[in-house]
């Protein structure tokens, strides 16, 4: 694909930029020529089929990985600062004999800030987790994790938040949790990207869609038009 157009173009100072981001493994390319630029405030969903090259670019973009071609770049937050980057995986990387008051306590250290334990309390009843502060996760349903994994995320307050499939495992309590924290850090002026095979779900509450094939932007346009378009891609 040539010169692919960015993502989500806005004239206001983005928050996250890729130009030309590539990985690849061996042989294959598993991402390809992507282009990002995206402001606080703005959403992207990211869709396709499994192995299109999702999960690898939010690592590209989250920092994790590095691209054997192309940029990525972080702008400053409102505060003046880097801005801050947070991914939320599909797996939860959690200390299993740990509990989540431990964990939120653990996270605080890595960030340099003050543990407060009411603050912590309630941003673990703000993901349906009241009361299970003190339980080794390795107690914790298959849900109750990833709860726990959105109440570090939101700990870590980042600037671009980043998700790769955040309903799964989920039931319908955690998924209109889900919906609603989305709405909410966009209103904040995050910048925050979705990977999700519930593409008509997401696809009306985000701004901007990607359709991701063999790691390469096939289709970019407005997030409720991707369903159509993936459809499309799929015949």
């Amino acid at each position: 694909m040539s010169a692919p157009a960015p993502v989500a173009p806005d004239r206001a100072t983005p928050l996250l930029v890729a130009d030309g981001l590539s990985r690849r493994f061996g042989d294959r390319w598993a991402v390809a020529g992507v282009n990002v630029r995206l402001a606080g405030g703005r959403s992207l969903l990211l869709a396709g089929h499994n192995g299109a090259g999702k999960t690898t670019l939010l690592h590209l973009l989250a920092g994790l990985l590095r691209p054997t071609a192309g940029t990525r770049a972080l702008g400053a937050s409102p505060a003046g600062r880097p801005a801050r980057v947070g991914l939320l995986g599909h797996r939860g990387q959690h200390w299993l004999d740990l509990g989540a008051l431990d964990h939120l306590r653990v996270d605080a250290r890595l960030l340099g800030r003050r543990y407060v334990r009411a603050d912590a309390e309630a941003l673990l009843a703000r993901v349906g987790l009241e009361g299970r502060g003190r339980e080794p996760v390795r107690q914790f349903s298959a849900g109750m994790q990833k709860r726990l994994a959105l109440a570090r995320l939101l700990h870590l307050d980042p600037d671009v938040a980043l998700f790769d499939e955040p309903y799964g495992k989920l039931d319908g309590d955690g998924v209109a949790l889900m919906d609603g924290v989305l709405a909410e850090l966009v209103a904040a002026g995050k910048a925050v990207v979705v990977a999700s095979h519930l593409v008509e779900h997401v696809a009306v509450r985000l701004d901007a869609g990607l359709l991701l094939d063999r790691g390469e932007m096939r289709w970019v346009g407005a997030a409720a038009d991707l369903p159509a378009a993936l459809a499309e891609a799929r015949r």
